[in-house]
């Protein structure tokens, strides 16, 4: 008995697109079919990067439900959305042949920007973000969410030099501008241009309609990708990627990769095996990933909170933490971690560097690193060079030369020049974000402060999760970051007391590391048992 087939997708123009090409193809084979859309999870909340929502399918999840309660009939979703393991009674119905499974680049203006030190990239992939720094490590990536046609919006408006798109979303629906770059070196989502139909697994009239539709090349090597997804057990919040394709000899390869978030560290992995030998192919890819550190990474990444189950970090480091500090973390704990500073390098004349300078002052790790990128330090002509911070100490001793004096913060070294200073003028390195205490209290006291910028100081701070409960600040500067786009309804665990002052200026709860070193800050942490 003939029935009209509800088919169940999302409402965006490229949804609409996959649903309708769906309709089009049974509409040829005689079946009667209806169009409902279903707004989605993943559609409505558009203010978070899709890790951070916790859900399992966050782009599928309604239309299952939509399913298991008898309103539609199919689901149509592209591919890469859908997880790896469906919903008990859902089943994949047909997968239609796929389209273009490369990424690209959309850009604003020109391409000079890929050979540049500075750049900001928009993606709200972490497959995309993590092989975009992996090959740009000094860009930065904003989150960018929506539909293809607000995330494109969203490009026009902002000031970023480009944005990172799924080719085949901006193809169908006639969208691709001309600025565009093929990104044939990063590796796209397991199954990404391929369109899959789902439906229930006891509705045989609409599997035998279905049937009709699915394409085997393409079955087979999702099938492949997502094996090897699953065996990572990636979800969409792991940096994953994975493509198969079958030659004219009827060999398959399988190529996969595996990164870290930031994308400091990336395994590759590449089989291949004829037509009809290949099942575990995605499953062995997967294990030799694994065996070459994989675990390593995908353990950090569930330390960071980035599990499948929804479980969420309840600390947060506004300093990007190194594997040796995060393994230093207690395992009844989950945290994450993300630079909330940016620092930029100015570039400063030879001439300018190259003179002879009495009396220096140099207050960071950061002016010590952007002074010796402009010029080699046997060229510097320091006569005196005060510091702050036993670090820094140690580093300009070890880079530059020897130190006269240095204090704990900058408000006591200004005192000690006031009393001890050769001369009434100093050349102060810093930053264009700083504190203004040491200036003021030298200006006050007659003693000229000739600031130099050497390096930006950028705040990149993210929107944290509600459940976050304490959050790590190792700089001042970092509070600052943090507060432009988060509340102060949280523990505040500092390094050292310049760090402190800042966050008690806003946060009831302040704690304070007793060495100033990210890994006591830690400890401290451990200590307190927060979680």
């Amino acid at each position: 008995m003939s029935k009209t087939i509800r088919i169940g997708t999302r409402d965006s123009e490229l949804a609409l697109w996959q649903a309708n090409t769906v309709k089009n193809k049974l509409n040829k084979l005689g079946y009667e079919t209806e169009i409902i859309p279903v707004k989605s999870t993943g559609d409505l909340i558009l203010d978070k990067p899709l890790h951070e929502l916790g859900i399992t399918g966050v782009f599928t999840k309604t239309l299952d439900v939509a399913m298991l309660n008898g309103d539609i009939d199919i689901a149509v979703h592209s591919m890469k959305d859908v997880p790896t393991v469906l919903p008990e009674g859902i089943v994949q119905a047909a997968v239609l042949e796929r389209g273009n499974h490369f990424d690209i680049l959309v850009f604003k203006n020109n391409e000079e920007f890929l050979g540049h030190r500075d750049a900001v990239i928009a993606t709200g992939s972490l497959r995309r973000r993590a092989q975009w720094l992996n090959r740009y490590p000094t860009h930065s990536l904003v989150d960018l969410r929506g539909n293809v046609n607000s995330r494109m919006q969203k490009l026009t408006d902002n000031d970023w030099n480009g944005a990172i798109f799924a080719a085949a979303g901006l193809e169908r629906i006639g969208l691709e501008p001309e600025n565009t770059i093929g990104l044939s070196w990063m590796l796209p989502a397991p199954a990404q241009g391929t369109v899959m139909v789902v439906a229930m697994h006891d509705d045989e009239y609409v599997l035998t309609a279905c049937a009709a539709l699915n394409h085997e090349p393409t079955e087979i090597c999702t099938k492949l990708e997502r094996d090897f997804l699953n065996k990572l057990e990636g979800g969409c919040t792991a940096p994953i990627g994975a493509l198969a394709k079958i030659s004219e000899t009827d060999e398959i390869t399988l190529k996969g990769v595996l990164l870290s978030i930031d994308g400091g560290k990336k395994l590759e992995a590449e089989l291949s095996a004829p037509l009809g030998k290949h099942e575990n192919l995605g499953v062995d890819c997967a294990n030799s990933i694994l065996s070459r550190g994989g675990k390593r990474i995908m353990s950090e990444m569930q330390k960071a909170g980035l599990k499948n189950d929804g479980q969420k970090a309840s600390i947060f480091s506004t300093k990007k933490l190194t594997h040796d500090q995060l393994s230093r973390v207690n395992d009844r704990l989950q945290i994450d971690s993300e630079d909330f500073i940016k620092i930029s390098p100015n570039r400063i004349s030879a001439a300018t560097l190259k003179q002879e300078y009495k009396n220096v002052v140099i207050t960071s790790q950061n002016a010590v690193d952007a002074l010796l990128k402009n010029i080699s330090a046997d060229e510097l002509q320091f006569k005196n060079i005060y510091c702050v911070g036993r670090k820094t100490k140690r580093l300009i001793e070890k880079r530059v030369g020897p130190v006269k004096h240095s204090e704990r913060n900058a408000r006591k070294l200004a005192a000690y020049l006031v009393d001890f200073i050769d001369g009434i003028e100093v050349t102060y390195f810093c930053s264009n974000i700083r504190r203004d205490e040491l200036s003021e209290v030298l200006t006050e006291n007659n003693i000229q402060v000739n600031e130099l910028i050497i390096y930006d100081t950028k705040y990149v701070a993210q929107v944290l999760n509600e459940n976050i409960k304490a959050v790590l600040f190792c700089s001042p500067s970092a509070v600052v970051s943090y507060l432009t786009m988060n509340e102060v309804n949280k523990i505040a665990y500092c390094i050292g007391e310049t760090t402190a002052t800042e966050a008690r200026k806003s946060f009831k709860d302040v704690r304070v590391a007793k060495i100033p070193t990210v890994e006591s800050l830690i400890d401290l942490v451990n200590e307190d048992s927060i979680g």
